[in-house]
């Protein structure tokens, strides 16, 4: 009797065809983990961590592995608004190179963040309305990947704590933080929009105007405030804006009373312009 063997299916022209089609779109292809050693840091410092790249089921020539700092931005358009992703820094990490089939390469990072980087945390608390995160971007046959997605938490400077302090002991409330598309005239920026986190007026300030508006710039060697007052219009009267920018030296913010400090700019910005108390 003459045995029967199991024969393998011939491999078709259209079954190569098809395994190219899913390489192509990423099946079976490479994954990327980024791991933070901190996601805490403070405008002007650093994030450090690893990037862990590891192959599919084939080998592929990875461009390159890139990791950028991305939030949500306000824009206005005309008469709407609407909210973007929008990636504001990024550093590349490699070069091209060959990833094997179930290979792993490790590339450590120390990632500088930018001055004007929007907080995101305030005494322990999330800022509401604010979002930051470490993107990592993988690039395979001039395919994008846009790979692992790291929750960031910015801390204020301790020049920028202190005045966000003073407000609070003079019994502002917080109200939320968002980040928006433009530049402020008179100030160095080089990010293309700018935080403003709002707060509620202290009882002492109500009835001169609803809604106070800090920003932050800083530098490398000074910190830039630019405070907006926004008394909303009644029936019969139009509603009014106060601005005002100053510059701090961080040596000198610990030494400063910048309770004492606002609250006369407050009351003289704000009689100026007719929002009497």
């Amino acid at each position: 009797m003459r045995r029967l063997r199991w024969l393998k299916p011939p491999i078709r022209e259209d079954d190569v065809v098809f395994k190219r089609m899913l390489q192509a779109m990423g099946v079976g292809g490479p994954s990327v983990e980024t791991v933070l050693s901190n996601p805490n840091c403070r405008p002007g410092g650093y994030l450090e961590g690893q990037v862990h790249v590891v192959g599919g089921d084939h080998p592929v020539d990875i461009e390159y592995v890139s990791v950028g700092l991305v939030t949500r931005v306000e824009v206005e358009s005309g008469d709407s608004e609407y909210d973007t992703t929008q990636e504001f820094h990024r550093q590349r990490l490699t070069g091209s190179f060959r990833l094997n089939s179930g290979g792993r390469h490790d590339v450590p990072f120390r990632f500088d963040v930018p001055w004007e980087t929007p907080i995101t945390e305030l005494y322990g608390q999330h800022l509401h309305g604010m979002t930051m995160g470490l993107r990592t971007e993988l690039e395979v046959a001039r395919a994008v990947d846009k790979g692992d997605l790291d929750a960031v938490s910015v801390h204020p400077l301790p020049a920028q704590e202190r005045i966000l302090d003073a407000f609070l002991r003079l019994g502002f409330r917080f109200s939320k933080a968002d980040v928006e598309r433009g530049r402020i005239y008179g100030v160095q920026q080089q990010l293309p929009f700018y935080q403003e986190i709002e707060f509620y007026p202290a009882p002492q300030y109500a009835r001169a105007f609803n809604q106070l508006e800090v920003t932050f710039l800083p530098t490398p060697h000074q910190l830039q405030v630019v405070l907006e007052l926004d008394k909303r219009g009644g029936l019969f009267t139009e509603g009014r804006d106060a601005f005002g920018r100053f510059t701090v030296d961080y040596a000198g913010a610990e030494r400063a009373d910048w309770a004492g400090q606002l609250d006369a700019w407050l009351r003289q910005s704000a009689q100026r312009r007719g929002l009497f108390f």
